[in-house]
Protein backbone atom coordinates (compact mmCIF):
# COMPACT_ATOMS: atom_id res chain seq x y z
CA UNK A 1 0.00 0.00 0.00
CA UNK A 2 1.08 3.57 -0.83
CA UNK A 3 1.28 5.82 2.17
CA UNK A 4 0.65 9.18 1.46
CA UNK A 5 -0.49 12.32 2.60
CA UNK A 6 -0.41 16.31 2.10
CA UNK A 7 0.37 18.78 4.45
CA UNK A 8 -2.23 19.64 6.96
CA UNK A 9 -3.04 22.35 9.60
CA UNK A 10 -3.90 21.40 12.93
CA UNK A 11 -5.28 24.20 14.00
CA UNK A 12 -9.14 22.57 14.38
CA UNK A 13 -7.46 19.19 15.68
CA UNK A 14 -5.70 15.84 14.38
CA UNK A 15 -9.23 14.44 13.59
CA UNK A 16 -10.48 17.33 11.64
CA UNK A 17 -7.23 17.03 9.46
CA UNK A 18 -7.18 13.56 9.51
CA UNK A 19 -10.49 13.59 7.80
CA UNK A 20 -9.17 16.10 5.65
CA UNK A 21 -6.31 13.49 4.48
CA UNK A 22 -9.11 10.88 4.10
CA UNK A 23 -11.54 13.13 1.92
CA UNK A 24 -8.51 13.26 -0.51
CA UNK A 25 -7.53 9.80 -0.61
CA UNK A 26 -4.52 10.12 1.62
CA UNK A 27 -3.87 8.18 4.62
CA UNK A 28 -1.64 10.31 6.17
CA UNK A 29 -0.38 13.26 7.12
CA UNK A 30 2.47 16.26 8.22
CA UNK A 31 1.84 18.78 10.17
CA UNK A 32 3.65 21.42 12.21
CA UNK A 33 3.89 21.17 15.82
CA UNK A 34 3.44 25.21 15.64
CA UNK A 35 3.45 28.19 13.88
CA UNK A 36 6.02 27.41 11.46
CA UNK A 37 7.84 30.68 11.85
CA UNK A 38 7.83 29.91 15.73
CA UNK A 39 6.14 30.68 18.95
CA UNK A 40 3.95 28.93 21.45
CA UNK A 41 1.82 25.50 20.83
CA UNK A 42 -1.98 25.45 20.99
CA UNK A 43 -2.83 22.94 23.94
CA UNK A 44 -3.41 19.59 22.85
CA UNK A 45 -7.29 17.98 23.49
CA UNK A 46 -7.12 14.75 24.75
CA UNK A 47 -11.16 14.48 23.57
CA UNK A 48 -9.83 15.08 19.67
CA UNK A 49 -6.42 12.55 20.62
CA UNK A 50 -8.74 9.87 21.46
CA UNK A 51 -11.37 10.77 18.66
CA UNK A 52 -8.05 10.58 15.96
CA UNK A 53 -6.54 7.43 17.86
CA UNK A 54 -10.06 5.89 16.49
CA UNK A 55 -9.40 7.00 12.99
CA UNK A 56 -6.05 5.79 12.63
CA UNK A 57 -7.52 2.48 13.72
CA UNK A 58 -10.59 2.36 11.15
CA UNK A 59 -8.67 3.61 8.22
CA UNK A 60 -5.56 2.36 8.94
CA UNK A 61 -3.56 5.31 9.13
CA UNK A 62 0.13 3.83 10.69
CA UNK A 63 1.83 7.29 11.18
CA UNK A 64 1.56 11.07 11.01
CA UNK A 65 4.87 13.22 10.93
CA UNK A 66 5.52 16.30 12.79
CA UNK A 67 7.38 18.92 11.05
CA UNK A 68 9.26 21.27 13.68
CA UNK A 69 9.30 25.34 12.76
CA UNK A 70 11.64 26.78 10.49
CA UNK A 71 12.60 28.57 13.40
CA UNK A 72 14.34 26.22 15.09
CA UNK A 73 18.35 26.22 14.61
CA UNK A 74 20.33 24.26 16.67
CA UNK A 75 23.97 25.15 14.68
CA UNK A 76 23.17 29.21 14.96
CA UNK A 77 25.86 30.77 16.90
CA UNK A 78 23.71 33.10 18.57
CA UNK A 79 22.98 32.26 21.56
CA UNK A 80 19.27 33.30 22.03
CA UNK A 81 18.49 31.69 18.90
CA UNK A 82 20.28 28.01 20.07
CA UNK A 83 18.23 28.11 23.53
CA UNK A 84 15.05 29.25 21.88
CA UNK A 85 15.82 25.86 19.40
CA UNK A 86 16.27 24.01 22.45
CA UNK A 87 13.51 25.08 24.20
CA UNK A 88 11.20 24.81 21.29
CA UNK A 89 12.53 21.40 20.82
CA UNK A 90 11.90 20.10 24.04
CA UNK A 91 8.33 21.48 24.48
CA UNK A 92 7.83 19.82 20.74
CA UNK A 93 9.23 16.36 22.24
CA UNK A 94 6.74 17.13 25.41
CA UNK A 95 3.81 17.48 23.21
CA UNK A 96 4.75 14.37 20.90
CA UNK A 97 4.57 12.33 23.95
CA UNK A 98 0.75 12.83 24.00
CA UNK A 99 0.19 12.67 20.19
CA UNK A 100 0.13 8.66 18.29
CA UNK A 101 2.53 10.10 15.85
CA UNK A 102 5.88 8.03 14.94
CA UNK A 103 7.80 10.83 13.63
CA UNK A 104 9.21 14.28 14.31
CA UNK A 105 11.38 16.16 11.21
CA UNK A 106 13.50 19.04 11.59
CA UNK A 107 16.06 21.16 9.67
CA UNK A 108 19.63 20.27 11.01
CA UNK A 109 20.15 24.70 10.83
CA UNK A 110 22.16 27.06 9.52
CA UNK A 111 25.88 27.34 11.06
CA UNK A 112 25.57 31.13 10.02
CA UNK A 113 29.47 31.57 10.10
CA UNK A 114 30.71 29.21 12.81
CA UNK A 115 31.50 26.08 10.18
CA UNK A 116 29.83 22.71 9.52
CA UNK A 117 31.93 21.50 11.78
CA UNK A 118 31.21 23.47 14.74
CA UNK A 119 27.40 23.91 13.53
CA UNK A 120 27.42 20.03 14.05
CA UNK A 121 29.03 19.94 17.35
CA UNK A 122 26.30 22.47 18.36
CA UNK A 123 23.34 20.56 17.00
CA UNK A 124 24.52 17.29 18.78
CA UNK A 125 25.17 19.29 21.93
CA UNK A 126 21.40 20.17 21.61
CA UNK A 127 19.69 16.88 20.67
CA UNK A 128 22.10 15.06 23.50
CA UNK A 129 20.40 17.62 26.08
CA UNK A 130 17.03 17.33 25.21
CA UNK A 131 17.03 13.14 24.22
CA UNK A 132 16.21 11.49 27.58
CA UNK A 133 16.24 7.72 25.24
CA UNK A 134 12.59 6.33 26.05
CA UNK A 135 10.97 8.87 23.48
CA UNK A 136 8.09 7.04 21.44
CA UNK A 137 8.49 8.42 18.16
CA UNK A 138 11.56 9.18 16.02
CA UNK A 139 13.61 12.22 15.13
CA UNK A 140 14.41 12.69 11.62
CA UNK A 141 17.17 15.42 10.66
CA UNK A 142 16.05 16.35 7.02
CA UNK A 143 18.12 16.20 3.97
CA UNK A 144 18.85 20.16 2.81
CA UNK A 145 19.83 21.77 -0.52
CA UNK A 146 22.62 23.70 0.87
CA UNK A 147 21.59 26.83 0.42
CA UNK A 148 23.40 29.50 2.82
CA UNK A 149 25.14 28.03 5.67
CA UNK A 150 22.67 25.29 5.43
CA UNK A 151 23.85 22.10 7.62
CA UNK A 152 22.52 18.88 6.17
CA UNK A 153 22.43 19.13 2.20
CA UNK A 154 25.52 16.29 2.28
CA UNK A 155 25.12 12.60 3.49
CA UNK A 156 27.86 12.68 5.56
CA UNK A 157 27.09 15.55 7.34
CA UNK A 158 23.72 14.01 8.29
CA UNK A 159 25.68 10.85 9.43
CA UNK A 160 28.07 12.79 11.34
CA UNK A 161 25.17 14.52 13.41
CA UNK A 162 23.56 11.10 14.43
CA UNK A 163 26.78 9.50 14.91
CA UNK A 164 27.32 11.85 17.68
CA UNK A 165 24.00 11.40 19.48
CA UNK A 166 23.74 9.34 22.95
CA UNK A 167 20.92 7.66 21.46
CA UNK A 168 21.28 6.38 17.78
CA UNK A 169 18.33 4.31 18.22
CA UNK A 170 15.76 7.51 18.16
CA UNK A 171 17.44 9.04 15.18
CA UNK A 172 15.95 8.95 11.21
CA UNK A 173 16.58 11.34 8.11
CA UNK A 174 13.82 12.14 5.85
CA UNK A 175 14.72 13.03 2.63
CA UNK A 176 13.50 15.85 0.30
CA UNK A 177 13.42 15.19 -3.26
CA UNK A 178 13.49 18.47 -4.11
CA UNK A 179 16.41 19.56 -1.74
CA UNK A 180 18.35 16.02 -3.22
CA UNK A 181 17.89 17.39 -6.73
CA UNK A 182 19.23 21.05 -5.18
CA UNK A 183 21.99 19.45 -3.19
CA UNK A 184 23.43 18.21 -6.55
CA UNK A 185 22.00 14.35 -5.79
CA UNK A 186 20.95 13.13 -9.35
CA UNK A 187 17.74 11.30 -8.59
CA UNK A 188 16.29 11.38 -12.29
CA UNK A 189 19.58 9.93 -14.21
CA UNK A 190 21.44 7.85 -11.04
CA UNK A 191 18.65 7.16 -8.40
CA UNK A 192 20.24 3.68 -7.69
CA UNK A 193 23.40 5.24 -7.23
CA UNK A 194 22.12 7.75 -4.96
CA UNK A 195 20.13 5.27 -2.97
CA UNK A 196 23.25 3.11 -3.15
CA UNK A 197 25.10 6.10 -1.84
CA UNK A 198 22.91 7.24 1.16
CA UNK A 199 23.13 3.60 2.11
CA UNK A 200 27.00 3.59 2.07
CA UNK A 201 27.36 6.96 4.39
CA UNK A 202 24.25 6.71 6.35
CA UNK A 203 22.32 3.43 5.86
CA UNK A 204 18.88 3.09 4.62
CA UNK A 205 17.46 1.79 7.97
CA UNK A 206 18.11 5.26 9.23
CA UNK A 207 15.91 6.61 6.16
CA UNK A 208 11.92 6.58 7.39
CA UNK A 209 10.25 9.07 5.66
CA UNK A 210 10.10 11.38 2.23
CA UNK A 211 8.94 14.78 1.64
CA UNK A 212 8.12 14.33 -2.49
CA UNK A 213 8.11 17.26 -3.94
CA UNK A 214 8.78 18.57 -7.63
CA UNK A 215 11.56 21.28 -7.48
CA UNK A 216 10.75 24.84 -9.33
CA UNK A 217 15.28 25.29 -9.67
CA UNK A 218 17.69 23.35 -11.73
CA UNK A 219 20.07 20.57 -10.66
CA UNK A 220 22.86 21.14 -7.99
CA UNK A 221 21.70 24.88 -7.66
CA UNK A 222 21.35 24.38 -4.25
CA UNK A 223 18.07 26.63 -3.54
CA UNK A 224 15.20 25.37 -2.15
CA UNK A 225 12.00 26.18 -4.26
CA UNK A 226 9.15 22.85 -4.52
CA UNK A 227 7.14 22.72 -7.25
CA UNK A 228 3.66 20.64 -7.95
CA UNK A 229 4.27 17.04 -8.93
CA UNK A 230 5.59 16.52 -13.22
CA UNK A 231 5.61 20.55 -13.55
CA UNK A 232 9.02 21.20 -12.08
CA UNK A 233 12.53 20.12 -13.88
CA UNK A 234 12.66 16.72 -11.77
CA UNK A 235 9.86 15.56 -13.42
CA UNK A 236 6.87 13.15 -12.83
CA UNK A 237 8.43 10.04 -14.34
CA UNK A 238 11.64 10.34 -12.25
CA UNK A 239 9.43 10.73 -9.17
CA UNK A 240 7.24 7.72 -9.81
CA UNK A 241 10.58 5.96 -10.07
CA UNK A 242 10.91 7.25 -6.53
CA UNK A 243 7.31 5.72 -5.00
CA UNK A 244 8.25 2.98 -7.08
CA UNK A 245 11.65 1.72 -6.11
CA UNK A 246 11.91 -1.31 -4.21
CA UNK A 247 14.54 0.17 -1.53
CA UNK A 248 12.09 2.94 -1.35
CA UNK A 249 8.39 2.04 -1.54
CA UNK A 250 7.37 0.97 1.59
CA UNK A 251 7.95 4.36 3.16
CA UNK A 252 5.61 6.87 3.64
CA UNK A 253 5.64 10.23 1.32
CA UNK A 254 4.60 13.77 2.20
CA UNK A 255 3.43 16.11 -0.15
CA UNK A 256 4.72 19.49 0.60
CA UNK A 257 3.81 21.03 -3.18
CA UNK A 258 2.65 24.00 -3.56
CA UNK A 259 -1.36 23.48 -3.23
CA UNK A 260 -4.87 23.37 -2.33
CA UNK A 261 -7.03 20.19 -1.30
CA UNK A 262 -7.89 19.93 -4.83
CA UNK A 263 -4.44 20.50 -6.01
CA UNK A 264 -3.09 17.47 -3.14
CA UNK A 265 -5.99 15.10 -4.40
CA UNK A 266 -5.11 15.27 -8.14
CA UNK A 267 -1.56 14.45 -6.99
CA UNK A 268 -2.78 12.17 -4.39
CA UNK A 269 -4.69 10.05 -6.88
CA UNK A 270 -1.83 10.34 -9.83
CA UNK A 271 0.13 8.71 -7.36
CA UNK A 272 -1.93 6.23 -6.45
CA UNK A 273 -2.58 5.67 -10.25
CA UNK A 274 1.33 5.49 -10.53
CA UNK A 275 2.38 2.98 -8.20
CA UNK A 276 3.39 0.21 -10.26
CA UNK A 277 4.52 1.89 -13.70
CA UNK A 278 7.82 2.24 -14.78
Amino acid sequence: MLRIGPHLSISKGFTHAAKEALAIGANTFQFFTRNPRGGSAKAISQKDIDAFKALMVSHDIQSILAHAPYTLNLASQKDDVYIFGKEMMADDFARMRQIPCTLYNFHPGSHTGLGVDKGIEKIVSALNETLTGDEPFTVLLEGMSGKGSEIGSKFEELAAIISGVNHPHLMGVCLDTCHLYSAGYDIVHKLDDVIDEFNQVVGLGRLKAIHLNDSMVPFESHKDRHEKIGVGLIGKDALIRVINHPKLRHLPFFLETPNEADGYAYEVDLLRQSRNRL
